[in-house]
């Protein structure tokens, strides 16, 4: 199959073959195409589907161009994989929130249908692997939430569990000791607010950054409320977190169940709140899969890694032999 795209303008042009053409080799090697630029033409010839993602690819940086967005390699690379693993461009959907100067957007499908999800429902649950954005766009979706006057605050809660350590007793106030364990939380808000106003909304109880924990015992209305990491609350505890809900709240509930931190023995509230609430009216499961992996292109190859490795485990692990029947 062979195209030919004409480039609009130098700006176009600029953004499209990357400095000394290095975009257009990255599209060139990822979808293994060849490519013949000249002045503001690109040819492209290679199988068909390689060539309609190369058209995906440069669709999109012509478009952020014209929107005036400055590229960086970093984020040319991830529509590359995007495209590359989906064959879709990031959404064109964009949320009310800016990081780095540009709006926050979902970059694949999966992404998308997650913020759709949270947009129609009161309660979502999203569960995937690491890198792959539920808690960043669940955290950019209550911002906008909160920029609209939709809500009066945010709640956003970590259970307070350690990944395979043991760290002891930190020093401190309260806020010293649960603090590593919100930093993640903190980041994404700096991200998108400003650590100033990050700081006069949580000294207001406008956005409470809290342990689970502290949940107990509390109704919260017209709020926001963010559970990550979910895959460490016990069954006990996430009963608990999801009848804090009041009126004209949301809920986003957001865990990777394979990387539980709990004890040996101890099932997984998300675990088990996918098994007992999922079919009711309201509540949405949205799973997110590799293809979703908006990190390092290294991360998603660890994530099939440690996939394939477990897999490979429980293939070799030996079987109990059958017991003979002593009638024969």
């Amino acid at each position: 199959m062979e195209r030919t795209f004409k480039l609009r303008n130098d700006e176009h042009r600029r953004l499209v073959f990357g400095p000394r053409d290095k975009y257009l080799r990255l599209i060139r090697d990822t979808f293994g195409v060849r490519l013949a630029a000249r002045e503001s033409e690109i040819h492209v010839l290679g199988a068909a589907e390689a060539v309609r993602n190369t058209q995906t690819v440069i669709e999109e940086l012509v478009r952020m161009a014209d929107d005036g967005l400055v590229i960086s390699d970093r984020e040319v690379q991830q529509i590359v994989d995007t495209v590359a693993r989906s064959g879709q461009g990031p959404s064109i959907q964009t949320i009310e929130v800016y990081t780095t100067g540009r709006p926050v957007r979902p970059q694949t499908p999966g992404q998308a249908a997650y913020c759709q999800a949270i947009e129609r429902n009161d309660l979502v649950f999203c569960i995937g692997p690491a890198g792959t954005g539920k808690t960043f766009l669940a955290v950019a979706m209550a911002v906008q939430a909160l920029k609209k006057d939709e809500i009066k605050r945010i709640v956003l809660v970590r259970p307070a569990v350690e990944a395979g350590e043991r760290l002891g007793f930190l020093p401190g106030d309260l806020q010293a000791k649960v603090n590593p364990y919100l930093r993640p939380l903190l980041d994404a808000l700096h991200d998108m607010m400003g650590f100033q106003q990050v700081r006069g909304y949580t000294e207001t109880d406008v956005i409470e950054i809290i342990p689970l924990a502290y949940m107990r015992g509390r109704t919260l209305n017209g709020a926001y409320i963010i559970l990550d990491e979910a895959q460490n609350t016990t069954t006990v505890q996430m009963k608990m977190f999801l009848t804090r809900m009041g009126m004209r709240s949301k809920m986003v509930v957001t865990g990777d169940i394979t990387q539980v931190d709990l004890e040996a023995g101890t099932q997984s509230g998300l675990v088990d709140a996918w098994e007992k609430l999922a079919g009711i009216d309201g509540i949405e499961f949205h799973v997110m899969t590799r293809r979703d992996i908006v990190r390092h292109r290294l991360v998603q190859e660890i994530v099939d890694a440690y996939e394939h490795g477990e897999r490979g485990a429980e293939d070799r692990r030996p079987r109990p032999k059958p017991k003979p029947d002593l009638h024969k």
